[in-house]
């Protein structure tokens, strides 16, 4: 069977999943006719579970597992390094900071003139802010300093940076604020309601459209910049493209999801040993479904506990940890 065929039906299984199974039993029947539309028997808070709980939550892991796959692929192929990443880089660390400042400093709302913002729009907007920060200070830096390693490692640097300043601040919030940050923190696909859902569709949609469009490039881009150049390929440009388009989505999806951990770094190398290729037009979507699946199966396993929910972060480490070692291990012989 075709291995992309394989992986579709694992996430359209997995988000049925989703669907089925929750920290309250609904039967089978009644999610089926909930779905369908065939029933109008089932009691509005079985319905409300299914439609404003339960079907959110699975599209956000899909598309928030995809587009965190796709940002480490991104990363990894623009820096030639297996172990790059929007963490690694500091893209994730920015827009934690950024959503430090609303949450412990500001105290969870922006004014700026007469223009307020409260809630989860002052969270996305702290996250955008920082997100897109971090990555003005790299694509400057791209502009000076011509060296790959060398700019990872700045970007490693920033991070540290933003993490410290992140630090102060939980040491001088209120109990209250430190508590929701952690929260925060700890990673859940929960958070996007069904009127926040077009919006963060939309915006996670269009960044993993520009990801697709940069396969081309990233293909050339794979035989040295100075071939590249050679093709006619702006390499600042692609670069530049590559991590706007990396900010975005990152920021997007850790304001509403939290900086949820591996799936960028680890789930590119899942679909190069699926496939065997480093062809972009290839790796891209297959790094899309693995980003996909391993948030789907996350979101699933966080509530077969009864009464409570794990957190995201405490389960995606458990495949994201030994792929990493693999890499390294096999990098090594």
């Amino acid at each position: 069977m075709n291995k992309f065929l394989i992986l579709i039906l694992a996430t359209a299984a997995l988000f049925a999943a989703n669907l089925f199974f929750g920290s309250v039993n609904i039967p089978a029947e009644d999610v089926v006719g909930i779905i369908t539309g065939t029933d109008s028997s089932i009691a509005p808070a079985i319905r409300f579970i299914v439609v404003n709980s339960r079907l959110p939550q699975a599209l956000t892991a899909m598309l928030g597992g995809a587009g965190l796959a796709v940002t480490g692929l991104l990363l990894q192929t623009a820096f030639r390094n297996p172990l790059a990443g929007p963490s690694i880089l500091g893209i994730s660390s920015g827009a934690s900071l950024g959503v430090a400042i609303v949450m412990l400093l500001l105290g969870g709302s922006v004014s700026i003139g007469s223009m307020a913002w409260g809630g989860y729009t002052a969270v996305i907007a702290g996250a955008l802010a920082g997100s897109l920060a971090i990555m003005g200070i790299l694509i400057a830096l791209s502009s000076i300093v011509r060296d790959n390693l060398m700019l990872l490692i700045a970007g490693i640097l920033t991070g540290y940076l933003t993490s410290s300043l992140t630090t102060l601040l939980s040491s001088l919030s209120t109990a209250q604020g430190v508590h929701g940050y952690v929260m925060w923190g700890m990673g859940t696909f929960g958070d996007v309601t069904t009127r926040q859902m077009p919006w963060f569709a939309t915006l996670v949609c269009l960044g993993l459209v520009g990801a697709l469009l940069l396969a081309k490039p990233l293909n050339i881009l794979m035989l040295g910049d100075n071939y590249a150049a050679n093709l006619g390929v702006n390499v600042g440009r692609v670069r530049n493209m590559l991590l706007l388009i990396t900010g975005v989505l990152t920021a997007i999806i850790t304001a509403w999801c939290g900086p949820v951990a591996f799936v960028g770094l680890a789930m590119p190398h899942i679909a190069r040993m699926i496939f065997r290729t480093d062809n972009h037009w290839i790796l891209i979507p297959a790094t899309m479904l693995a980003g996909s699946i391993l948030c789907l199966g996350c979101n699933v396993a966080s509530t077969i506990p009864d009464n409570t929910v794990i957190p995201i972060n405490a389960l995606t480490p458990v495949v994201g940890v030994p792929v990493i070692l693999y890499v390294i291990l096999r990098s090594r012989k």
